[in-house]
């Protein structure tokens, strides 16, 4: 029997569900002649199920991240960005970082009890959480979980800086809580906006909100006193990389105040499953899009090295920098902000146990 090609499925944008890369066996379609495929059904139905974590904030080290401390709420992504760096973590839930991350996800439904237990803890130092380091902290799910928005009224209870990294206008659901924080300097929102082209990106985030919509959240989290940044990331060769300057403008528009952006990064499996997507969507520019990011990438579709990872290395690179460079300077989005207030944070006096008669 021979193996199926995979095709795209409605609303999602992996393509394949390879097995992960932990798994002693593996997973392939084909066809057994009998007339129906045994694939993947035309629309795929998100399941949402608990994660029992024992602690929420993650720690890491790298110098290429303005934050060392992060919480992230969700497992898995329903955004379903086909680039997005979390997809291998999936693979050690031993899911696909396929269409698994995009449909099998998880939620962290203690995550305010443990980040408010972790921040009473006497070890605690008060540093700036990054609120979705990793997954999207307003993905869809998040309208009915509503994890987020504890995690933020216990940020509030404590006085605890947060930065919120989101591509969704869900994010202005919270203003009321966002707005006295940032007024204290207790809080910012990063943006992310890969493309003001809709249609392309529909096909590389089907499931996220709609560029108009992200500005258009730009726009009232400015006027609400929200400080801003926007994230062009990931800058794509051949794809959205000649949308930088007119994204930075856009966005410097609708009142954000800085910029960053990241090289696309393909470690592990996002690189087979990059390449299918381009294949499929954009086969006419696919071998050029590898091309670059192989000229950016040592001749390598992906290198880890601290310092590079984020930017790469080569002419391509340098170009894009230079002109990332020339374009926030001009629009003043030149200036990285990260500077809030710990010094306001507070422990609260732990809520009242009433006691009992008998």
């Amino acid at each position: 029997m021979d193996p199926l090609s995979p095709q795209p499925t409605r609303g999602r944008a992996a393509i394949s569900n390879l097995t992960s890369r932990f798994e002693r066996e593996s997973r392939v379609r084909v066809d057994d002649g009998w007339g129906a495929d045994g694939g993947l059904p035309e629309k795929l139905r998100t399941i949402v199920m608990a994660d029992t974590a024992r602690s929420i904030i993650s720690r890491n080290d790298s110098p290429d991240v303005p934050f060392d401390s992060s919480v992230n709420p969700y497992r898995g992504c329903e955004h379903g960005c086909v680039y997005c760096f979390a997809r291998p973590s999936h693979a050690y839930l031993g899911l696909s970082p396929g269409l698994d991350f995009e449909t099998q996800l998880f939620a962290k439904r203690d995550a305010a009890a443990l980040l408010a237990k972790e921040l009473r803890s006497r070890s605690y130092v008060c540093k700036p959480l990054a609120l979705g380091a990793n997954t999207d902290p307003y993905q869809p799910i998040e309208r009915e979980e509503g994890i987020t928005r504890q995690v933020l009224e216990v940020c509030r209870a404590f006085n605890q800086p947060v930065s919120i990294i989101t591509k969704s206008a869900t994010v202005l659901r919270d203003l009321d809580i966002l707005a006295p924080m940032a007024a204290d300097g207790l809080v910012q929102v990063a943006m992310s906006i890969t493309s003001l082209d809709r249609d392309l990106a529909r096909t590389m985030e089907p499931r996220a909100c709609t560029p108009p919509k992200r500005l258009a959240a730009v726009r009232d989290l400015s006027a609400a006193g929200v400080p801003v940044a926007v994230l062009t990331s990931p800058m794509i060769p051949a794809l959205n990389d000649h949308e930088m300057e007119a994204i930075l403008e856009a966005a410097a528009g609708a009142g954000a105040v800085s910029a960053s952006y990241i090289l696309l990064r393909l470690p592990l499996e996002i690189a087979g499953l990059f390449e299918e997507w381009l294949r499929a969507h954009y086969p006419d520019r696919a071998d050029r899009v590898l091309s670059l990011v192989r000229q950016s990438r040592d001749g390598a579709l992906y290198r880890s090295d601290f310092g590079t990872r984020m930017k790469g290395t080569g002419a391509y690179a340098e170009l894009l920098r230079s002109r990332f460079r020339l374009a926030s300077k001009r629009l003043g989005l030149d200036r990285r902000r990260w500077d809030m207030d710990c010094s306001r944070f507070r422990v609260p006096d732990a809520p009242v146990r009433q006691l009992s008669l008998f």
